[in-house]
């Protein structure tokens, strides 16, 4: 794993945020990337979610000065009584494409996994117990207090940046594999997510840094 990746993830860890970047891929034939125009994809059926995380990612591609549509806008799963079949994502690609579209932001849940840990007090308690009694005394809990550990769950989530490029097969441009840990609310999550994929994006030199307040062109300040 690269040395920029672990520099991430310490930082992410330091920060106490409820998303930790796992692992992450960059195409090794791109070293640099400057998407124009963005379709923006959470794949949830929790709409209020979906909104806010696509909303979020779209005021933020605003801010880096490219033109960004959520998913939303276009076209919404959840009305259609039916599965799209691989011909109409074709023909919705295609349809991106003429419509100036060069980049899909792609993110989805894509699987989910409850945890129980020990209490936090104990594993601030930094003693190296060398005796049995001492280590037993402090432990017994776990036979006695229904509250010794916490259960919590774990949502592992996947985005993928992918190019519409006309002269090549819709190409994998990057994708970073990325845990919520015991999420407390849609907004501080999707606060945490959104910042943790720019920060990476940035880093890898696949999206541009935040322009400065005037130059953000007027058509997106008000989007």
């Amino acid at each position: 794993m690269r040395s920029s990746l672990l520099l991430i993830m310490l930082f992410v860890l330091i920060s106490c945020s409820t998303t930790q970047l796992v692992d992450s891929w960059k195409s090794p034939d791109i070293e640099s990337y400057s998407p124009n125009k963005v379709l923006v994809v959470g794949m949830t059926s929790n709409t209020a979610a979906r909104l806010q995380f696509e909303q979020q990612i779209k005021s933020e591609l605003a801010l880096r000065g490219i033109h960004a549509v959520m998913s939303l806008e276009l076209f919404d799963p959840s009305l259609r009584t039916e599965k799209m079949t691989q011909k109409e994502l074709k023909e919705f690609e295609n349809t991106l494409v003429n419509d100036g579209f060069d980049t899909v932001l792609f993110t989805k849940v894509i699987g989910v996994e409850d945890k129980v840990a020990y209490k936090k007090s104990y594993y601030d308690y930094e003693k190296t117990y060398r005796k049995f009694r001492d280590d037993y005394l402090m432990y017994q809990d776990i036979y006695y207090n229904p509250e010794y550990y916490d259960e919590y769950t774990v949502y592992h989530a996947e985005t993928s940046l992918y190019c519409l490029c006309p002269t090549k097969d819709k190409e994998l441009i990057w994708k970073g594999y990325i845990d919520i840990i015991a999420p407390k609310s849609i907004e501080e999550t999707v606060n945490d997510y959104v910042h943790l994929i720019f920060l990476v994006l940035e880093k890898e030199m696949l999206i541009n840094p935040k322009l400065m307040k005037e130059e953000i062109p007027k058509s997106e300040t008000l989007n």
